[in-house]
């Protein structure tokens, strides 16, 4: 069968609870989840699994400047994931990008989700933003793409790049700094500038993420969570309260000392706001 079809992920569990809560990547794999938000949701009574899209992490890896899948694809892995899990629904959250992924996955796939959390994220894909949404901070993005980019079979100097690019996206250098060295130590040996420069920056701009799913949002009827950095220069709030706006029901929380990730001083607010739904 063709890659777009079949993939094996590469997924990590957190508790020995049967509540299934599926935890869908961002741009620096099942990582951009903190460890800390992974444990305190467990102990909640969650069965917590967080895993690699694909071509990122221990999930398969073809060729990530040309991805043979699309958004939809990415979408039928959670719901297939979660299938597998366990035969009740699963709590689905989706971060930075795979809050993308994580929508249309609900939208597609509504029988295999109980709930939907949606961490720093906007309802419509990469590239311009619709006109009532506001775009990526145009200052911010000057200075964080004109960062040259690191050698990446260089584990220090990726890890210093990260840092740069967090300290001007508002988000902890050091924490930054950390877990790209952690994606580097756990990056495939085949190829690893390849998938260096995936893990760190994802595929979404080759993707086929059509067709546009942003006016179906009013369908969907399970418990949602919008959670958004105050200071998020990239996806800045009024895309989260879009978000809260058109899907019914839907709780915003704003988390007002954070930028693009979850700060570790907020886990235990995130946490609690998830296993509230």
């Amino acid at each position: 069968m063709s890659p777009a079809t079949v993939a094996t992920l590469g997924v990590e569990h957190f508790g020995d609870a049967v509540a299934p809560l599926v935890l869908l990547a961002g741009g620096t794999t099942m990582l951009s989840w903190p460890d800390t938000l992974c444990e305190a949701l467990a102990r909640g009574g969650r069965h917590v699994v967080r895993y690699d899209l694909r071509d990122s992490g221990a999930s398969t890896t073809v060729d990530p400047d040309a991805p043979a899948y699309t958004l939809r694809d990415l979408a039928a892995d959670a719901a297939t994931l979660a299938r597998q899990l366990d035969d009740r629904p699963a709590h689905l959250a989706g971060i930075g990008v795979g809050g993308m992924v994580a929508q249309v996955a609900a939208l597609d796939h509504p029988d295999a989700f109980s709930a939907l959390t949606l961490v720093g994220t906007r309802p419509v894909a990469p590239g311009p933003a619709d006109d009532d949404l506001p775009d990526h901070d145009a200052a911010t993005m000057q200075q964080l793409f004109s960062h040259p980019m690191p050698d990446w079979s260089d584990r220090a100097a990726v890890a210093e790049f990260a840092a740069a690019g967090a300290e001007i996206l508002g988000d902890d250098p050091a924490a930054a700094r950390t877990t790209a060295e952690r994606i580097w130590d756990r990056t495939p040996s085949t190829e690893p500038a390849v998938q260096m420069a995936n893990q760190l920056g994802m595929v979404f701009s080759k993707l086929d993420c059509t067709p546009r799913w942003r006016g179906r949002l009013p369908e969907l009827t399970i418990p949602a969570l919008v959670v958004h950095g105050r200071r998020d220069p990239f996806f800045p709030v009024g895309n989260a309260e879009a978000l809260a706006r058109e899907i019914p029901g839907a709780r915003l929380l704003v988390l007002e000392q954070a930028a693009t990730a979850i700060p570790g001083a907020a886990a235990d607010e995130v946490a609690a706001a998830m296993l509230a739904l």
